[in-house]
């Protein structure tokens, strides 16, 4: 029986020193963080302006980690010198606590993701990452449609949440949705003109060399975030 969980963490870093400390540990932190304890997968990720803008946002990064189970989480968050630094140098941090619904594709060569069955039939919510590496002739048709791909997104009632992330500028990208009912999440999915077109047009001109799509349930936030407030039966 899995008892593995994922968490995705992000940082809002407050002026130039801060923000240059940041980026130095997209590369410094590579080598505490393999030494954490119960952690099987992790991603340093930079962030993009708001509606997936493509630009990056040197006050916002994120840290998705996968791990053994939650105990190991709870301990890194409560206890670590690692964590206390990024607390230390970021104003605000704002994690997401899940549990795998289902995964498809890789990340890395590899899927880190385990499907729970410790869901929880009751909670709503619904978190989605989707990640893909694209294709170096693919990416200004890529970027050129991704404006067109988001329309129903914007003042969607049911998005309580969503971030634009990478592991690398323009060519490795990803983003983080958090939904308040998973039948909001497949209307968009599915139903939407425009987020429908893009599913074919990424079938059609194979812009992705590799890609993942993961289901989670979110089950418990710590933090604060700007324009963001946690659900109580989140909290």
């Amino acid at each position: 029986m899995s008892k593995q969980i994922t968490t995705l963490t992000f940082f809002k870093y407050p002026c130039l020193k801060q923000k240059l400390w940041a980026f130095g540990m997209m590369q410094f932190a590579h080598r505490p963080m393999k030494k954490v304890k119960g952690l099987k997968f992790y991603k340093l990720l930079g962030s993009g302006k708001e509606n997936f803008n493509p630009k990056p946002d040197w006050s916002v990064y994120g840290l998705l980690q996968v791990w053994d189970n939650e105990e190991r989480a709870k301990e890194f968050f409560a206890n670590t010198r690692l964590y206390k630094r990024y607390q230390n140098h970021s104003e605000q941090q704002l994690t997401f606590y899940m549990r795998c619904i289902k995964a498809h594709g890789q990340w890395s060569k590899k899927n880190p993701f385990e499907s729970s069955d410790s869901l929880d039939e009751n909670n709503a919510y619904i978190s989605v990452i989707t990640r893909a590496t694209i294709k170096l002739n693919m990416l200004k048709k890529f970027w050129d449609y991704v404006p067109t791909s988001q329309i129903d997104l914007i003042d969607n009632p049911h998005l309580l949440f969503s971030a634009g992330v990478g592991e690398r500028p323009v060519t490795q990208m990803a983003t983080f949705s958090l939904w308040d009912d998973a039948r909001a999440l497949k209307k968009f999915a599915y139903r939407s003109q425009n987020h429908r077109h893009a599913v074919q047009q990424t079938q059609a001109l194979q812009w992705y060399k590799e890609e993942m799509f993961t289901r989670f349930q979110p089950y418990h936030i710590t933090g604060t975030w700007p324009n963001f407030e946690t659900p109580a039966s989140l909290q």
